[in-house]
C-alpha cells in the first residue's frame, strides 16, 4: 500500500462495510477493512442455515476471497475495542494480538446484535438469529429436541420438547416459524418410530397486534392466514415476561397471562446496535437512541467529525429501517463522498434512501412482497423472493450451490444440511461461563486454568 495516499478504515464486513469497500475499488486510497469475523454474512438467510436447508459457506463467503482482486484493500480479522476520534486512531484485538490503525476517513459499519429489551438472561434459553454461531446453535437445538423427544418415556416431557416457540413476528420470525413447521411436518416425516413430528406445536409470538407490521394491514393479514393454514399458532399482543429452561411466561395486552411449556425457543424480536455507537457518542456531539443507534447528519457523518461515517444498522437517520438495502446504500454513499474528497469533486447532496421493497417467505411457494404500491402474495411473491435473494448472494459458486439446495428443499422436500454437533449446542454458553478475561489464541488459550476450573455448561 502507498503511505502517501489517504487511508480509509472500514469497520465491519456486513452489507455496509463490504459494499463501501467494493465501491472504493480503483479509488486513489488505501483501505483497511477490520471485522471480527472472516466472512461476509448474508443475514436474511440465516434461518435457512438453522433449519438445515443451506450450509454456512453459502451465505457467508470469505471476505478475503470476495476482495482478493481489489489491490487497494487489506482485510484484518480483529474486533475494535477502542477508538480516539481526535487522534484518528482505532485499536483492535483478535486471538491475542492487538493492532492500532490511523485513518484519514473512517466508515463504521459494525451492524447490530440481538436485543432482549433489558432481559439479557433470556439469551441462555432463547438464542437470537444474528450470526452463523447463532444459526448453528439453533440447528442443534431444533434437531436435538426431536432426538430427545424420541428418547423420553415421559409423555408430558415429550410434548414440551415438541413445542417450538419463535418470539418476534417480523420477517425473521415469520420465516423461521414457517420453516420449523415445514421441517417437522414434511422433511422428517416417517423418520422417527416413537414420535410423530407432524404433531409438534410451532408458535409465533409478538407484542404487536399483527405480523409483519411494516407490510401493511392487507399483507399482514394474508401472512397470518398462511401461517395458520400450515399449522403455526400465532399469538399477538403477547409480551414475553419470562423465559426459563422449560418454557415462557406471557402477558397479553388485555392483562391475561399464560405459561407455555416449550423445549426450543428462538428469539427474533428487537435489535441493539454495536457498542461502538456509544463509544463514538462519548467522544462527539452525537447522541444514541434506545437501540444504541447513533444519530448522524444527513450525509451519514458524525456531528463534529466529517471524516467519520456511520452506516447501516448502527445509524439513526430519518427513521430508516434496519434492512440490508439501507446498509448497502449508505455504505456506497459514504464511499462516494470519500471519492469526491480525494478527487476534488465533493459530493454535496444529502443521503436519500431508495426503498426497493420488502418481502418475507412464509412457506414453500408462499410469500408476501411490498414494493411501493405493488403488493404480491403467494407463488409470484415467492419467485420474486428467490430471485432477489439469489442475486445478492456473493459469488457464482455460492449462488449455484444455493440454487441446488433450494431445489432439494423446495421441490424434493429434503434438507441436505442437517448435521449437528454437541459443540454447536454448548459453545456460546461455555465461552460465556469462561468469563470476560478468557483470551483464546490460535495455539490454545492464555488462561488454561480458566478452562480447567469451569464446569460444563447447561442449557435450556
Amino acid at each position: 500500500m502507498n503511505n502517501s495516499r489517504p487511508h480509509v478504515v472500514i469497520i465491519g464486513s456486513g452489507f455496509g462495510g463490504l459494499f463501501a469497500a467494493k465501491r472504493l475499488a480503483g479509488a486513489d486510497v488505501d483501505i483497511t477493512l477490520v471485522a471480527k469475523t472472516t466472512h461476509h454474512l448474508f443475514q436474511p438467510l440465516l434461518y435457512q442455515v438453522a433449519t438445515g436447508i443451506l450450509s454456512p459457506g453459502e451465505i457467508a463467503p470469505a471476505t478475503r476471497e470476495i476482495l482478493k482482486e481489489q489491490e487497494n484493500v487489506r482485510v484484518l480479522l480483529s474486533e475494535v475495542t477502542g477508538m480516539d476520534l481526535e487522534a484518528r486512531t482505532i485499536r483492535a484485538e483478535a486471538l491475542g494480538t492487538t493492532t492500532e490503525l490511523s485513518y484519514d476517513h473512517l466508515i463504521v459499519a459494525a451492524g447490530a446484535g440481538q436485543s432482549y429489551f433489558g432481559n439479557d438472561h433470556f439469551a441462555v434459553y432463547a438464542p437470537g438469529m444474528k450470526s452463523i454461531d447463532d444459526a448453528l446453535e439453533l440447528r442443534a437445538r431444533i434437531f436435538g429436541a426431536l432426538e430427545v423427544a424420541e428418547l423420553t418415556e415421559d409423555e408430558q416431557e415429550r410434548e414440551r420438547l415438541l413445542t417450538f416457540v419463535v418470539v418476534g413476528a417480523g420477517p425473521t420470525g415469520v420465516e423461521m416459524a414457517g420453516q420449523i413447521r415445514e421441517l417437522t411436518s414434511q422433511t422428517v416425516k416417517g423418520e422417527y418410530r416413537r414420535i410423530d413430528p407432524s404433531k409438534a406445536r410451532v408458535l409465533l409470538l409478538d407484542a404487536a397486534d399483527r405480523v409483519l407490521p411494516p407490510f401493511g394491514e392487507r399483507l399482514s393479514g394474508k401472512a397470518k392466514e398462511k401461517l395458520e393454514a400450515i399449522g403455526v399458532e400465532v399469538k399477538l399482543g403477547a409480551m414475553v415476561t419470562g423465559v426459563d429452561e422449560n418454557g415462557l411466561d406471557l402477558k397479553y395486552s388485555d392483562e391475561r397471562t399464560e405459561r407455555i411449556e416449550g423445549g426450543c425457543k428462538v428469539w427474533a424480536a428487537g435489535v441493539q446496535a454495536s457498542p461502538l455507537g456509544r463509544m463514538i457518542a462519548e467522544q462527539s456531539e452525537a447522541e444514541v437512541d434506545r437501540a444504541g443507534r447513533l444519530q448522524v447528519n444527513k450525509d451519514c457523518t458524525v456531528p463534529g467529525h466529517p471524516e467519520v461515517y456511520v452506516v447501516g444498522d448502527m445509524m439513526s437517520l430519518d427513521k430508516l429501517p434496519g434492512v440490508a438495502q439501507v446498509a448497502i446504500q449508505t455504505g456506497q454513499y459514504a464511499a462516494d463522498r470519500i471519492i469526491g474528497d480525494v478527487t476534488g469533486k465533493p459530493v454535496t447532496r444529502p443521503f436519500r434512501y431508495h426503498d426497493k421493497g420488502s418481502m418475507a417467505v412464509i412457506s414453500k411457494f408462499g410469500a408476501v412482497m411490498k414494493a411501493g404500491k405493488v403488493e404480491l402474495t403467494g407463488f409470484p411473491a415467492w419467485v420474486a423472493w428467490l430471485a432477489l435473494h439469489l442475486l445478492y448472494i456473493v459469488g457464482f459458486k455460492a449462488q449455484f450451490t444455493t440454487l441446488v439446495h433450494w431445489a432439494i428443499a423446495f421441490v424434493g422436500g429434503a434438507r441436505s444440511e442437517r448435521i449437528t454437533t454437541r459443540q454447536q449446542m454448548v459453545a456460546r454458553l461455555a465461552v460465556q461461563q469462561l468469563g470476560e478475561d478468557f483470551r483464546p489464541t490460535v495455539t490454545g488459550t492464555q488462561q488454561p486454568k480458566k478452562v480447567e476450573d469451569k464446569a460444563e455448561p447447561t442449557i435450556g
